[in-house]
């Protein structure tokens, strides 16, 4: 499911919402029981969020879990059945004007108009927010060198790369000069190279104060950027955190050890107690947690045994390990 970015309707003043007091300290969205369904379909059940402002914010989830819902009715696209909500200090149920002054929004499917050129689409974009025409201009003529745009501004869209509209499509969202961004799967598609393009940039908004909600299926994404994760599940929240307080929620942290002598290989597991082998490929795997003092424990004691090890590598459970767990805990409980 899309979003769509048509959902300017005031004008702003540039880093300003109008009637909203200055509060450096309130979330940039507070979410509290949100709850949505169609037909007999629970979709959102009672969903608690709160994400703080100048920070990346990432929903994590399979594939209709509820994310896009989530977004689609913090930027007033949908109305909720149930729960209330604060989006830069505004309720998008009561002052939806004030909530689309203050958000961009940019979904799984580009916005880009392929039949404009890349400038075209940005002096849209300044209409629809209400800019005269020489701000337009002027905004349009900033995005597009910050974008690197500047020599495909005046080529049709249809032209550009995946990664050129995809950032022609993060250009459209700034133009009103949003405080809060909703980036839903927006490197779907891409190629690495663009994407971490794109993952710069988003770090940059970021610098300058702006707070990003996202939504992605790329787990490593979400590592890479978010400051705090959530992982939705069956309408529900099944854990929420930093990438690192998600990682230490789930066993399976080792060390292996590989060996060029079997002897060596026996006497380690013999000093350590571990029975994780594979004889084939001396190797041995002995539980760990990740951390510094712990690993110079492990290797103090293969020293003071005189047990010479070739070859030394930690695995630490990764986002892939948590998205996993977690979501199939909650099948079983469902079961």
């Amino acid at each position: 499911m899309a979003c769509s970015r048509r959902v300017a309707t005031v004008k702003p003043a540039r880093g300003t919402v109008p009637g909203m007091t200055a509060n450096i300290t309130q979330p940039a969205i507070a979410v509290r029981g949100l709850r949505k369904k169609y037909g007999e379909k629970v979709v959102l059940d009672g969903i608690d969020l709160s994400v703080a402002q100048g920070k990346i914010f990432s929903l994590l989830g399979p594939n209709g879990a509820g994310k896009t819902t989530v977004v689609r009715i913090l930027s007033t696209l949908i109305r909720a059945d149930g729960g209330d909500m604060r989006v830069a200090g505004h309720d998008p149920v009561r002052e939806p004007n004030a909530v689309r002054a203050a958000i961009g929004v940019t979904g799984q499917f580009s916005a880009v108009d392929k039949l404009l050129t890349g400038e075209e689409n940005l002096l849209l974009m300044a209409d629809l927010h209400h800019l005269d025409r020489r701000e337009g201009r002027r905004r349009a003529a900033e995005l597009l060198e910050r974008f690197d745009l500047v020599e495909a501004g005046g080529k049709a869209a249809s032209t550009y790369s995946g990664g050129m509209q995809r950032r022609l499509d993060l250009a459209m969202t700034l133009v009103g000069s949003p405080q809060v961004i909703f980036l839903d799967e927006p490197t779907t598609g891409l190629d690495p190279r663009s994407r971490r393009d794109l993952w710069q940039i988003i770090r940059e908004l970021v610098a300058g104060g702006v707070t990003i909600f996202l939504t992605t299926q790329y787990l490593d994404e979400a590592d890479h950027l978010a400051d705090r994760i959530a992982l939705l599940d069956q309408g529900q929240l099944v854990a929420e955190g930093t990438p690192e307080e998600l990682k230490r929620q789930i066993p399976g942290g080792h060390v292996n050890l590989r060996f060029t002598d079997p002897a060596e290989l026996d006497l380690a597991a013999r000093t350590l107690g571990v029975a994780g082998r594979d004889d084939e490929a001396l190797v041995l795997q002995v539980p760990h947690d990740g951390g510094v003092h712990s690993l110079r424990a492990l290797l103090a004691r293969l020293d003071d045994a005189s047990i010479e090890v070739e070859e030394l590598t930690v695995h630490t459970p990764d986002l892939d390990d948590v998205f996993l767990t977690l979501t199939e805990k909650k099948k079983e409980a469902v079961r």
